[in-house]
């Protein structure tokens, strides 16, 4: 069984899996209290911590977009072990994350029905091939939250850049296929308060019907 990080209820009959790393760890207890103030909902949030962000979060290789490390295809691997932590069907599951962990979220939501709904906040949806696996195949949640920060396709990196346009175009995508999806902006770029994008992401999912 995958270790966790576990806050919140336990008793609570929604749970909000995390991927994390260590920076998302020393900011989470402001994110628990963000989406406490934001949904007045009770929940357990289950951390998973992540050993290879690049590797462990990736739905296939990729080679390098920044920097020297490419992209492994560890998302698999990742979400059967988080679907162990699932199996209790009286409980309603939400899968979320920032960054990598957004895009290997929802990517989840096309391999699983699980998950009642997906928290993508900034997603790196510039994953070279991601917008045409959108395009053909079935989202198998009911509702997804994405959000962008406003200054995030602001660089000079080329595969980055596209960002923006990708993030709408599966907004467009998942909105014409019935899907209940927001696209929410954000000032900034991306590494402006992901703890408060990733709350805002997850109360959404809480307080929709």
């Amino acid at each position: 069984m995958i270790q966790t990080i576990d806050f919140g209820d336990s008793c609570s009959g929604n749970v909000l899996v995390q991927p994390v790393d260590e920076y998302d760890l020393s900011t989470i207890e402001n994110e628990i209290r963000v989406i406490k103030e934001l949904s007045g909902e009770d929940f357990l949030l289950r951390a998973v911590p992540v050993k290879d962000w690049n590797s462990d979060l990736s739905p296939w290789e990729a080679p390098p977009v920044f920097g020297k490390n490419g992209f492994g295809d560890g998302a698999a691997a990742t979400l059967e072990s988080i679907l162990d932590l699932c199996a209790d069907g009286t409980k309603t599951y939400f899968l979320g994350g920032y960054s990598l962990a957004g895009l290997f979220s929802l990517w989840a939501a096309f391999k699983t029905g699980v998950f009642a709904g997906v928290a993508a906040a900034s997603p790196s949806v510039w994953f070279p091939g991601f917008d045409g696996f959108v395009r053909e195949n079935t989202l198998l949640c009911r509702k997804v939250y994405l959000s962008l920060g406003d200054r995030e396709e602001k660089t000079r990196n080329p595969v980055m850049a596209t960002v923006g346009g990708r993030i709408k175009e599966i907004h467009g995508v998942l909105t014409a296929r019935g899907t209940e999806c927001v696209l929410e902006w954000n000032e900034g770029n991306h590494f402006k308060e992901p703890d408060i994008r990733t709350a805002k992401a997850f109360s959404w999912l809480l307080t929709r019907e």
